[in-house]
């Protein structure tokens, strides 16, 4: 499991931070929410329109289990992420074909 967060909402999150927090803790910013990465890879498949198999060799080390932050610092100052994962990806993934293929 692991926690992705949309760049937009960071830096959304940065700015608030900036505007309502001084204190001595580090603020984790996060979504707060966590998605498998097979959930992640059948996602990632629909936005750019992949129609092939997904295969997963569940014999290859994994990392940890799970990568979720802690936000509720976060939360409890007033701030929580607006984009949701596959928003983000057809986000990112238009930004992708608009600027980063050659022309």
């Amino acid at each position: 499991m692991r926690e992705f967060l949309y760049v937009d909402d960071l830096a959304d999150a940065l700015v608030f931070l900036m505007q309502h927090y001084s204190g001595p803790v580090p603020v984790n910013i996060g979504s707060g929410e966590e998605a498998s990465i097979a959930d992640l890879a059948r996602q990632v498949a629909e936005v750019v329109g992949f129609k092939g198999a997904l295969r997963f060799d569940p014999s290859k080390p994994d990392g940890a289990p799970r990568k979720l932050l802690d936000v509720s610092l976060l939360s409890k100052l007033g701030w929580h992420a607006e984009t949701p994962l596959a928003e983000g990806l057809k986000k990112a993934y238009a930004w992708y074909l608009e600027n980063a293929l050659p022309a």
